[in-house]
C-alpha cells in the first residue's frame, strides 16, 4: 500500500512504506505518485508520472548522459496506470546519472488529430530541466530529440520575503537577460546570464526601477531556425519558441547545472529582492516550438496533439500566434497545465508576476473563438497560490483579436496599453487630433479602463519595448531597417509613428542631436508624469540603439546588446531618467487618488494654455494635467501639473490660481537645456504664466 502526499513532501516519506512490488527491464519498480507530475526524487529513487488521453501505451526512456540510445525502456504494465495517468516509481537509479524522456503508442490520424508515433523520443511536459541546451548556440542533436534531467530542489529561499510593490508603485524595466550583459562593455565576469544581470543590480538601484521584466527564460532552443544572412549567423535570439514551460534557459547561467538548473536563476531574483526589485516573467503559453504539420514531434503533439492544439475540423492548425501553432488553452488538461506551471513558479522561484504574450489566445476557445469568460483567465485570477502575483496581458493576438481596454480582468488583470503607445508617440512627435486622447492616457486611460469595474492599476504605460525600436531610433528613424533579418525588409511594424527630427539615422549635427535628446527626455517625462504602471525598455535611459532594426528577434550580436559605453556618452539623459523616477515616487498623487486636499481641486484635472479650458479641438497640440490631493503619509498637499507642447512653437500658458502662501515651482522644463531638472528647494518660482517652449515639457508642482 503506498500512501499520497503532496509534490513538495515526497522526499519526506519514510524509505521503508516505499518497498518495491514489480521488476521491469533488471530495475525494481511500483506503482507511484499519480497526482505528481513530471519526475521527482523520492527515498531510494524517482517517481515518473505523466498523462495522455488518447495513448494506448507507454515507455519511459533511460539515457547516459549525451547517448543516443537509451540504456533502458521500461514500458509501464496496466496496473501503473489509473485514468489517463501513468505514474511509476524507480528505485535505485542516481539522478546525475540518467536523462530520460518517454515514448508513446496510440493512434494515428492527421484527421482527427491523433499524431501518436512510438518511434518519437519526447519530452516531459513537466520536465524540470531540459538536457542538452546548456551551451548557447551550439545545436541541440534533433535526430535523438529533447530529453529530461531530475532536478534536485533544494535551494535555501531562508526567510526570504518578497517586495509585494503595489502594482501603481512599479516602475518595469523591461531587458533580455543575454544582451542586457553580452556586450563586453558592460563590464561583468560572465556576460550575457543571470550573474551577469546580478553584477548590475547597484545600477538598476541607481537608476530606481523596482521591477525587472525578464523577457523569455523559459528553455527555448535558439538554433531552431538558424540561417546565415551575409556571412552573419541569425538565430532564435528572443526565445519566444517555448521548447518546456517548467524549464529555465539553461544557456542563461554561467555554468552548466547539472542537476541543479535553475540554481542561479533563483539566486538573482533573491538578490533582486534584496534589493526590492520585483521579478515579472514574460511568458508565453499562446504557441511552442512545435510549429505547424510540418514542424517538430517532441512533446505535446506526441502526448495529445488533439488536446494541446487548437486543430481546425480536417486536422490543421490554427494559428492565431502567428507561430504555427496554438496552445489549446482553454481545454481543462491544458489550463491545468498553465496553472500548475505558474504556482511552481511562484512557490519554487519566487517570482513576483507575469507578463502573457499574445494573451488574447488565452481566452480562445477550442474552436478559436473569443470567450466572454475564458475558465483559463478567471482561475489564473481566482487562484489562491497567484493571489498576489501580478497579471499582466498583452491585450491582442496574431490573428486580429485585439481587446486593449476589454480584456476579461476580475479587477485582477492589468494589460500592455498598447493604445498609450500608439497615441502618445503620434502626439509627442506633434501629429494633431490627439489631444484628447493624450490627456487620457497621461490620467491612466478611463475611457478605455473604468475606474470602478477595473480599478485604477490596468494600463500598464509604455513608449518603447523590445518589440519595436528603441527611444533614440524612435527619434532617429522614420522608416524601419530591417535588412539585416534577410527577409528584405518585409518583417517589423511598418506603422512606428516614429520621427528622425530631420536626418535619417546617425548624424553629428549638434542641432538634430540636440532635438532628439530632447524628445526623448519630453517621452521620459510624460512617461513618468501618468497614472498606470510605467514601463521601458532596457538602455533606454543611455539611448540604446539597433540601428533602425525594428524586430531584432534574430540578432544575437551588437544590434540587439546593449552598448554600455552609451551609458558615459549621454550621461545628461540616464540622469535625465534617474530624476524622473525619483520624482514619481516621490509624488504619490502621480500613482494614484489621495484624500481631498485644501486648494479645493479634484484629484484629477484636464487644462488647455489656459487652466481648466482643454482644448481638444482638431488643431490644439497641447495638453496639460494636473494631480492633487493630501499626501497623508507624508502630511502635506501633492499638487503636480504638467504641461506638454509638442508643437513646434513657444506658447504662453496660463497656471491654475493657488491659496495665498502656495506658489508653482519648476521641477522639469526640458525646454531649457542648460537646467533641464532641479533639485528640491532650488526649483524656481513660476509667476501666473510661462512660456511654454515648442516640443518640450514643464512640470510643475505647488510648494
Amino acid at each position: 500500500m503506498y500512501m499520497t502526499v503532496h509534490a513538495t513532501d515526497l522526499s519526506l516519506v519514510p524509505t521503508d512504506q516505499l518497498q518495491p512490488l514489480d521488476t521491469i527491464e533488471g530495475f525494481q519498480v511500483r506503482p507511484g505518485f499519480f497526482n505528481t507530475f513530471g519526475a521527482t526524487i523520492i527515498p531510494g529513487g524517482v517517481n515518473f508520472t505523466i498523462q495522455s488521453h488518447g495513448a494506448t501505451s507507454c515507455e519511459l526512456l533511460l539515457f547516459h548522459r549525451m547517448a543516443e540510445e537509451p540504456f533502458a525502456a521500461l514500458r509501464f504494465p496496466e496496473n501503473y496506470k489509473i485514468g489517463f495517468v501513468y505514474s511509476m516509481i524507480v528505485f535505485g537509479l542516481d539522478i546525475e546519472e540518467f536523462e530520460y524522456a518517454y515514448r508513446l503508442d496510440g493512434p494515428y490520424d492527421e484527421q482527427k488529430g491523433l499524431r501518436f508515433d512510438k518511434t518519437k523520443i519526447l519530452l516531459d511536459p513537466y520536465a524540470r530541466a531540459v538536457t542538452g541546451q546548456s551551451r548557447w548556440g551550439v545545436t541541440n542533436c534533433c535526430e535523438h530529440g529533447y530529453r529530461a534531467r531530475v532536478v534536485r530542489n533544494n535551494f535555501d529561499w531562508g526567510l526570504e520575503k518578497q517586495p509585494q510593490i503595489p502594482m501603481e508603485d512599479l516602475i518595469i524595466y523591461e531587458t533580455h537577460v543575454r544582451g542586457f550583459t553580452k556586450d563586453a562593455s558592460s563590464g561583468v565576469c560572465c556576460p550575457g546570464t543571470f550573474l551577469g544581470l546580478n553584477d548590475k543590480i547597484p545600477y538598476l538601484k541607481e537608476l530606481g526601477i523596482n521591477a525587472v521584466e525578464l523577457m523569455p527564460v523559459f528553455e527555448f532552443d535558439e538554433m531552431r531556425d538558424v540561417r546565415v544572412v551575409d556571412d552573419h549567423l541569425l538565430i532564435d535570439y528572443w526565445g519566444y519558441n517555448s521548447v518546456c514551460f517548467f524549464a529555465p534557459n539553461t544557456s542563461y547561467a554561467s555554468s552548466i547545472e547539472y542537476n541543479r538548473e535553475g540554481r542561479e536563476l533563483k539566486e538573482l531574483i533573491k538578490a533582486l529582492h534584496d534589493n526590492g526589485i520585483d521579478v515579472i516573467l514574460d511568458v508565453v503559453f499562446n504557441h511552442t516550438a512545435e510549429g505547424n504539420e510540418l514542424g517538430p514531434s517532441f512533446c505535446f503533439k506526441g502526448f495529445d496533439n488533439n488536446i494541446y492544439y487548437m486543430l481546425t475540423p480536417d486536422g490543421y492548425y490554427y494559428n492565431f500566434s502567428g507561430c504555427g501553432n496554438t496552445l489549446n488553452c482553454n481545454h481543462p488538461v491544458v489550463q491545468q497545465l498553465i496553472l500548475d506551471c505558474l504556482r511552481y513558479w511562484v512557490t519554487d522561484y519566487r517570482v513576483d508576476g507575469f507578463r502573457f504574450d499574445l494573451a488574447s489566445i488565452l481566452g480562445r476557445n477550442e474552436d478559436g473563438s473569443p470567450m466572454n469568460q475564458p475558465p483559463l483567465l478567471r482561475s489564473l485570477a481566482f487562484d489562491p497560490i497567484l493571489g498576489t502575483v501580478k497579471l499582466i496581458a498583452e491585450a491582442w493576438d496574431a490573428g486580429g483579436l485585439y481587446q486593449v481596454g476589454s480584456f476579461p480582468s476580475w479587477r485582477r488583470w492589468a494589460e500592455w496599453n498598447g493604445k498609450y503607445r500608439d497615441d502618445m508617440r503620434r502626439f509627442l512627435k506633434g501629429d494633431g487630433g490627439l489631444a484628447e486622447a493624450a490627456a487620457q492616457r497621461m490620467l491612466g486611460s478611463p475611457d478605455l479602463y473604468d475606474p470602478a469595474s477595473r480599478g485604477l492599476s490596468a494600463s500598464v504605460n509604455f513608449i518603447t519595448c523590445h518589440d519595436g525600436f528603441t527611444l533614440n531610433d524612435l527619434y532617429s528613424y522614420n522608416e524601419k531597417h530591417n535588412e539585416a533579418n534577410g527577409w528584405n525588409n518585409t518583417d517589423g511594424s511598418n506603422d512606428n509613428n516614429s520621427w528622425n527630427c530631420g536626418v535619417e539615422g546617425e548624424t553629428d549635427n549638434p542641432e538634430v542631436l540636440a532635438l532628439r535628446l530632447k524628445m526623448m527626455r519630453n517621452a521620459c517625462a510624460v512617461l513618468m508624469c501618468s497614472r498606470g504602471t510605467p514601463m521601458f525598455l532596457a538602455g533606454d535611459e543611455f539611448g540604446d540603439t539597433r540601428f533602425g532594426n525594428n524586430n531584432p528577434y534574430c540578432q544575437d550580436n551588437e544590434i540587439s546588446w546593449l552598448d554600455w559605453s552609451l551609458l558615459e556618452t549621454n550621461q545628461e539623459l540616464f540622469g535625465f531618467f534617474r530624476y524622473m523616477i525619483a520624482f514619481r515616487k516621490k509624488h504619490r498623487v502621480i500613482r494614484k487618488d489621495l484624500d481631498a486636499g485644501s486648494f479645493g481641486f479634484p484629484n484629477t484635472s484636464i487644462h488647455g494654455l489656459t487652466p481648466w479650458t482643454p482644448d481638444t479641438s482638431p488643431e490644439s497640440r497641447t495638453v496639460c494635467v494636473m494631480f492633487a490631493g493630501f499626501d497623508a503619509e507624508n502630511q502635506k498637499e501633492d499638487v503636480v501639473y504638467v504641461a506638454v507642447n509638442p508643437y513646434w512653437r513657444t506658447l504662453e500658458l496660463v497656471l491654475p490660481e493657488l491659496p495665498d502662501g502656495v506658489r508653482w515651482h519648476i521641477a522639469v522644463n526640458t525646454g531649457d537645456p542648460a537646467h533641464t531638472t532641479f533639485p528640491e528647494g532650488q526649483m524656481p518660482m513660476a509667476d501666473g504664466s510661462v512660456l511654454l517652449g515648442g516640443r518640450s515639457v514643464i512640470v510643475f508642482v505647488a510648494e
